[in-house]
Formats: structure tokens, sequence, C-alpha cells
């Protein structure tokens, strides 16, 4: 199953339950940044983990904003973990809005049951569906009131194929000749106010009569062979018109109403089929994305909007007020803070933790949140201590997941970012995992660093992260590897796709860490406009074929973006 349909699972699971159903736990994604590394992805799963063991209120799901990497699919794999769905963008849905369950009718309702229909439940809009709830068309208010108002032809109660079960609801009548499943498909209405001669003159084969209780006019509208005679007031019918009807296949129907109401109302007993829109619905799906639909729902200039599930089966109406009160999706997120770094449309998602060891980005929330930042060198290694804190147990599994997610932010402990606390944690989640760190490490960054297959494009994004210095907009990148070798090799690959990246992308500058994890240097590759200028105001290293020799620097965060941020100061 492709991660984006897996995703779709997880959130349509309640609409088929029952959208908003009360006993229906809420959704909450636990994600980390865009072009995720080790730490993201196996933060995210692992706090999910502990989430769903101490809050049962809540079904926290696992989620990542990017592709995940060789070193990441090493580490899945190892320990048997499925990879988090991808989460692209965590903008409302439809499913987020509060969705009016405005039962679907059948087609051959009469106008006057839609009617009633559309009052008692306060609607405007009714659809009309399948027996398997596939969405038929639709009638509206408008459309009713525009069949009470528009002149039809007399013979408009055949052409529209009316259920006699229709007429004798609408006129409240009882058929005492003829087959109440039938259909009244040919001829016209008549009204029998003449004298029997006259009738003589304008009542046709098939055609419907309404007419009082007198024999005669009776007769002669079955001896002109009528398709059905409609009897006012509740006139008793004779035997012998009775034996004649039924020897002519004449249909005798009897109303307690008079010839003025029947004439009224005879057209309210045709199918709303006759009249609903079935070309050119505007529907949208429970997955759609408000912001997508928004516009759409401004410009038609209908009231109601039919959704429809994933299988295309109708569920339920909505309105442009809705959009006012749609219900944002819950997130938790793991190893960034900043804008720029998470899923698209973060601001329009409810946020309820962060859970992060950089430094403080520009993202903003509503109301207050559950924020833990601390100073070292991995996420995972706060996910540790809250198991600890909360005297949760770590399956083996999840250790593994937090201890690999360590080596990687730490590159084992040589980061100027690890702190005891790192260490101290790894050490006692190795044991928990049954691997040793060291060798673990030597495996997982093999696998990491075997770029041989990718491309230009998924190597630059693979650990890709955008930055703001005052008014630079700056991407950096990094790839570590213990091959000095295959590292000259992704120089010499990304030093051409950077530049063409440079001229399409909205950054000012651009910048690739190369880090060698046995000689704890980098090589920087440079790209844009003083971006030569910046590296050697904050290293004091000269920049030669746009790249420049770092020894010591391997942390992104800790070195090469807060030297970043003091010499884009002094320029």
């Amino acid at each position: 199953m492709e991660d984006r349909e897996k995703l779709m699972e997880i959130e349509e699971r309640k609409d088929e339950a029952g959208l908003g159903s009360p006993e229906h736990k809420r959704t909450v994604y636990v994600v980390g940044h865009k072009n995720p590394d080790t730490d993201s992805i196996c933060s995210a799963i692992s706090y999910a983990y502990l989430k769903n063991h101490s809050d049962s209120s809540i079904q926290y799901v696992p989620a990542r904003a990017g592709q995940i990497s060789a070193e990441t699919q090493y580490v899945l794999e190892r320990f048997e973990m499925e990879p988090p769905a991808l989460l692209e963008n965590i903008g409302t849905r439809v499913k987020d809005m509060d969705i009016r369950k405005v039962p679907g009718v059948r087609s051959n309702i009469s106008l006057k049951n839609a009617w009633t229909l559309m009052t008692t439940q306060n609607v405007f809009t009714l659809p009309i569906t399948t027996h398997d709830n596939h969405l038929k068309g639709l009638i509206t208010i408008n459309d009713i009131a525009k069949s009470y108002m528009e002149e039809y032809d007399s013979a408009i109660l055949s052409v529209a194929k009316t259920p006699y079960k229709n007429i004798l609801e609408t006129l409240d009548a009882e058929m005492v000749v003829g087959d109440e499943n039938g259909f009244f498909d040919k001829g016209k209405v008549v009204i029998a106010a003449a004298n029997p001669d006259v009738m003589e003159n304008y009542i046709e084969e098939h055609d419907m009569v309404i007419l009082g209780n007198r024999y005669e006019s009776q007769l002669c509208a079955i001896e002109m062979q009528a398709g059905c005679i409609v009897v006012c007031l509740g006139a008793p019918v004779s035997r012998t018109i009775k034996r004649l009807a039924q020897e002519r296949n004449c249909t005798i129907i009897v109303t307690p109403l008079d010839t003025y109401a029947v004439a009224r109302l005879i057209n309210q007993s045709m199918p709303v089929d006759f009249f609903m829109r079935k070309e050119n619905l505007m529907t949208f799906r429970l997955a759609d994305y408000t912001e997508s639909i928004r516009e759409t729902m401004s410009k038609k200039r209908y009231r109601d909007f039919p959704i429809l599930d994933r299988a295309g089966k109708y569920v339920g109406m909505i309105s442009r007020r809705n959009l006012l009160g749609v219900h944002k999706r819950g997130l938790i997120l793991v190893d960034h803070n900043e804008v720029m770094q998470a899923v698209d449309n973060v601001l329009d998602a409810e946020i309820l933790e962060i859970i992060d060891h950089h430094r403080l980005g520009s993202l903003e929330t509503m109301a207050p949140v559950y924020f833990r930042n601390q100073p070292v060198g991995c996420t995972a290694t706060i996910i540790y201590q809250m198991f600890q804190e909360q005297g949760i147990e770590i399956p083996k599994k999840i250790a593994g997941m937090l201890c690999s997610a360590i080596i990687s932010d730490t590159l084992v402990f040589r980061s100027p970012t690890c702190t005891a606390m790192d260490v101290n944690a790894a050490r006692a989640l190795e044991k928990i995992a049954d691997i040793t760190c060291e060798s673990y490490a030597q495996k997982m960054f093999a696998a990491g660093s075997d770029l041989s297959s990718k491309t230009p494009d998924e190597i630059l994004y693979q650990d890709f992260k955008r930055f703001e210095f005052g008014d630079l907009n700056i991407g950096i990148g990094q790839i570590t590897s213990m091959d000095e070798e295959e590292l000259q090799n992704i120089k010499h690959r990304l030093l051409p796709y950077i530049q063409e990246v440079y001229q399409k992308e909205d950054m000012d500058m651009i910048f690739f860490m190369l880090t060698d994890v046995i000689k704890e240097s980098t090589e920087l590759i440079c790209c844009g406009k003083n971006s030569e200028a910046l590296v050697e105001e904050a290293f004091h290293k000269k920049v030669e074929n746009d790249c420049a020799q770092l020894p010591g620097v391997v942390s992104r965060k800790k070195q090469l973006v807060p030297s970043f941020m003091m010499a884009n100061n002094q320029l």
C-alpha cells in the first residue's frame, strides 16, 4: 500500500465508523521536520508509542514530512518497524468540518414528500441516492418552487412517469381498482367539469380524469378509454363502474379532497427524479483540503455541497458557513520548531506539543502548548527521559529506534552537541535493544552513505533544512560518511547540481556539508551571492572552487548555524 493511501486509511477509519461520533478517539499526528533524518523518524515513532501508553483518550499516529533516508531505512528494517505514513500537508480537510448528515432519499419519492422532508429536517437540499448510497442527484427548495410556479403541459404527469403510490400519498387517496405499484406514464390530466356529451370531445385514451360522484361522468370516462379516473370528495364507486374499469384496464382512485385541491396537488406527486440535477454535480471528498475547496465554493452559487467518501459513497452535506467552524487537526512536533522546516500548513493545525533540542525558531501557536526543549544532542534523548519519568517500560524495538537516533545525531558521541545525557541514554538503550553502539554505528552509517544509486536531488534533500538569518533565506544540507572516497564522489556530483537548484529555488544561499565521521571534519560546498564571504567571516577559512575545509566541524546545529548567524551580523 502506498504511503499516501496508508495515511488516508488511518484518517478515514473514523469516517467509516461514523463521522464525528463521540465514542471515536481523536487522531493526533506526531511528526518531525521535512527531509527527516533518523532522529526525526525514530523520535516520532517512539513518542507516539509513549503517548498511546500514557493517554488512552487519543490515538497518536507517527508520521513523516518527507522521504526516508537510506540510513533510517536500515534502522527501520533492522528493528522490524513500519515506516510512518507520509504527511505532506496538515491543513484541515473536509472531514474536519461539521458535515450535516442529511439522509439520502430515492429518486422516486414525490415532490410533496421531498418538501416535507426538507421542512422537518430544516434543510434546503436533498441528496438523491441509490440503494448502495451512491449519489444520483440533488433537488433543492428552488427546484421544487420552480415546479410549482412553472406552467407545464397537461401531460407532464405521464412524461415524469409518476408512480401511482406517489399519487395516492399526495392525495391521501385509496385505489379501488388497479395496481398500486404501477405508473401513470401515458396520457394527460383533465378535469371533467362538463356533462358527458362535452367530455367525449376532450378525453382521449390513457388520460387521467378528475371527476366527482356522477355515475354518467365516470362511465363516460371509462368508455372513452381513460387510463385512470380520480373520484373526489370520497364519493362511493358502484360495483358496475368497478367491474367495467377492470374490463377496460382503467385505474380508479378515490380521494377525500375536492376537485380544486386535487388539481392543485396532483403535480406534487411527480417523482423528484424528473426535476433533480443529475449532471455536473459539484461534490467534494472527505480527504479534500479546505483551502482547495474554499475558492470553488465561493464561485458556485449553490447553497449546499455533497460530500463523498473514498469509495465514492455519499456521506453528508456542507455549506459555506461550515468553513468557519472547521476543526483543526491535532499535531505534535518533534525535532524541530520552525515553520520553514515543518509540514505544509502547520499554522492551520492545532499544535499540542513540541519536543525539540534545537534553537527556538519562528513557530507561533494560538494557545499555550507543552514545549520541552533541552540542550542535548538528540530529541530521542529527551523522549528516553520521558519514558523514565513516566515509568513506562521501553520495548526492544523502541529502544533500538531511540538508540539509533542518538548514535546518528551525535555521530557516535563525536559531535560537539553530544552531552553526558546522550551518552548515558544510549548506553542504557543499547542493552535493551541488544546492540553495541560502536559496531552497530558502522553498519548504520555504511547503509546511509551508500548513495551510489541516489540521484543528486535525492542526496541534496536527504537531510536538508532551511534557516532564516534576518533577511537571509539559507538552505543547508548534510551527509555523513566514514568513507572519504565516497564523500569526494558525492561532491563532484553535487557541485553542478547545487548551482542548478540555486537558480530555481527562492534561497539566498545554499550550503552542503560533506562530513567525515572518522576525521571529524567537514568539506562545505558553498553556493550563492556572498556565500564565500559568509564562510570566511564565520570560520576564517578560504573558499576555493566553491568548497571550504572545516576541520573539527561536524554539527550543523551547534557549529555551522550559530557561526553563520554571528558572521551575518558582522557583514
